[in-house]
């Protein structure tokens, strides 16, 4: 028992001397809506724009090109769509963990260039349909609401401004399924996000 004290001692230790940051992101979301219905003709949707929020930690692992990213975040799924007799909207916002590995491609002179992927969970908590005028809240409809996961990949340029900030420019992509959706109305969103971040070192 000693022994493994010892040995998570020394570990902790060892992790608490890496490279660590929080940061802060926003930027714009570019999601298409998939969707798909056994009992009614889906409409033809267009993809909408939103805003992303994330607060977050991130964690140098064992050396500076591999990190752990931990994130909390809003992101806003919106689309339009209709025909010659209907115009319809959706407005949505949804609370989620983002979970992300990152490795580093390029580090020179203060100039980082990273790879990542990762795995996000969310759920509704705003949305609202418009129809002709008439709106309708969707947190009622299982195809919106419920837990959503998102598989996501991404690349990311920072660039330190001092020694312990950088801001950073990023893409991500990612495909944001619904796992609690049993109904015959199927939806999905492809996302193209933009991203922005403030990030600040310590140790």
């Amino acid at each position: 028992m000693r022994k493994l004290l010892f040995l998570a001692l020394i570990f902790f230790s060892y992790n608490g001397m890496q490279s660590q940051e929080i940061y802060l992101q926003t930027g714009k979301n570019y999601t298409q809506f998939d969707y798909k219905s056994d009992t009614n003709n889906p409409p033809i949707l267009q993809a909408g724009t939103g805003n992303f929020y994330e607060i977050g930690y991130k964690m140098h692992l064992n050396n500076e090109k591999l990190k752990y990213t931990v994130g909390l975040n809003v992101n806003e799924y919106n689309a339009i769509g209709g025909d010659k007799n209907d115009s319809y909207s959706w407005n949505t916002q949804y609370l989620g963990l983002q979970n992300t590995f990152s490795i580093a491609i390029l580090n020179k002179s203060g100039f980082e260039v990273s790879v990542n992927a990762g795995l996000g969970i969310s759920s509704l908590i705003y949305g609202k349909q418009n129809i002709n005028g008439h709106y309708l809240d969707l947190n009622s409809q299982k195809e919106f609401s419920g837990l959503w996961v998102a598989p996501k990949l991404g690349l990311q340029a920072a660039y330190n401004v001092s020694n312990d900030m950088f801001l950073s420019l990023g893409y991500g992509y990612s495909k944001n399924y619904n796992l609690t959706n049993s109904t015959p109305e199927k939806l999905s969103f492809n996302n193209n996000q933009i991203q922005f971040g403030v990030h600040f070192l310590f140790l």
